[in-house]
């Protein structure tokens, strides 16, 4: 399986994996460090995170579309992977709220700059019988660097006497080291068009329908899939220690990325509308049980259950609709679909912690696991999408 993966997406991958460490050192963290340094409330983790992550996936449509405009994926990732390793240096900084939101935001604008054209130049090295296999890979790299960044964050808290700001500070040097990498080695594929410029021009209707219609569903469950910093929280509301919620966080990690390309295969050989179809399902069961459970115990099999949610959609929906554009106009459109999800990712985070605050935790989850299970109803019923 591995040896048919391209060297440039081993190396995107290992990017990936390296610029994951950093920011996987400090993300476990964030949540604890605004709620029990910076003594902010849990409406607040849901306001920075939604802002953060809603800027960064409207982000991706304009780089996207400016990346099929000039022809070149490669300046947009490096500047992305470049913001991601500065943010680490910002974060360290940090003696108030709304630092963390503009460290957080230059954080979320690199990856919003690089997503797209990163995406468009992984579908540049695929075939129509692999994709799943290869955005399956990607995810399993990035997974793989979410194991080892909070494990080394561990390490350095024990031997910096739970100095985070060091470690913050810290986690940019793995940022850096994939930056070198993507700048040393990939290599981008040239389309050949005759000389002519792509113009890409956006008009909703003219979008293929069944792009259109997964979409809606996508943006129906990311409409209740809020940031995995109330899955952190949960696991700490619940009793555990800040380092039992980071091996916690590490287990969901390594599941993710050990079944993540196996899931991309899998996706290859039986439909990626069933395997997408699975992970909805996974993700309702997971959040509804995160509002029902009252013990620390049931932490240590749904993080594990959740990672499987991860494997069986991020690189699966990705692989889903590449089948529905042309690669010269991919970043556009990998750009509107996470633009969609920008929104949706605003609105979840927010209402999470809204309903946190106002209703108690479990209300974020049941509200998360109802448009989940929606969503699933709609893809599975759905008449108009077409059964890839």
């Amino acid at each position: 399986m591995f040896r048919k993966i391209p060297f440039n997406v081993w190396i995107l991958g290992f990017v990936s994996f390296f610029n994951d460490i950093a920011s996987e050192m400090i993300y476990p963290l964030v949540p604890i460090f605004l709620t029990s340094v910076l003594n902010a409330p849990v409406t607040t983790v849901g306001l920075i995170e939604g802002v953060a992550e809603g800027m960064s996936n409207i982000v991706k449509f304009f780089s996207g579309y400016f990346s099929d405009k000039v022809h070149s994926r490669k300046p947009f990732v490096v500047a992305g992977y470049s913001l991601g390793a500065v943010s680490k240096l910002l974060i360290g900084l940090a003696y108030s709220w709304p630092f963390v939101l503009f460290a957080r935001f230059i954080d979320r604008l690199g990856k919003g700059v690089r997503t797209s054209a990163r995406d468009s130049m992984l579908l540049q090295n695929t075939t129509k019988d692999n994709k799943g296999m290869i955005f399956g890979f990607h995810r399993a790299m990035d997974s793989a660097g979410a194991i080892v960044g909070p494990l080394l964050a561990l390490v350095l808290l024990y031997f910096l006497k739970d100095d985070i700001r060091l470690v913050f500070l810290l986690a940019f040097i793995p940022g850096v080291i994939g930056v070198i990498l993507l700048l040393l080695f990939v290599k981008e594929k040239k389309v050949a068009d005759g000389g002519k410029k792509f113009q890409f021009h956006f008009k909703w209707k003219e979008l293929n329908p069944n792009f259109k219609f997964f979409l809606l569903i996508l943006v129906i469950f990311s409409l209740g899939n809020s940031s995995d910093a109330f899955l952190i929280l949960r696991a700490k509301d619940l009793g555990l220690s800040t380092l039992l919620v980071t091996l916690a966080y590490v287990l969901y990690n390594i599941v993710q990325a050990a079944v993540a390309t196996p899931a991309g295969s899998l996706a290859d050989r039986i439909g990626k509308r069933k395997v997408f179809a699975g992970g909805l399902l996974i993700f309702s069961a997971v959040y509804f049980a995160f509002g029902l459970i009252s013990s620390s115990f049931w932490i240590w099999f749904l993080f594990p259950i959740y990672g499987l949610y991860i494997a069986f959609t991020d690189g699966v929906s990705k692989a889903y609709i590449s089948e529905f554009m042309d690669e010269r106009e991919s970043g556009t459109y990998f750009g509107i679909y996470q633009t969609a999800l920008g929104f949706a990712t605003f609105f979840a985070s927010f209402a999470g912690g809204y309903l946190w605050d106002k209703f108690g935790a479990s209300s974020t989850f049941y509200f998360g696991a109802i448009m989940s299970l929606l969503a699933f109803l709609i893809l599975f019923y759905g008449k108009f999408i077409k059964k890839i």
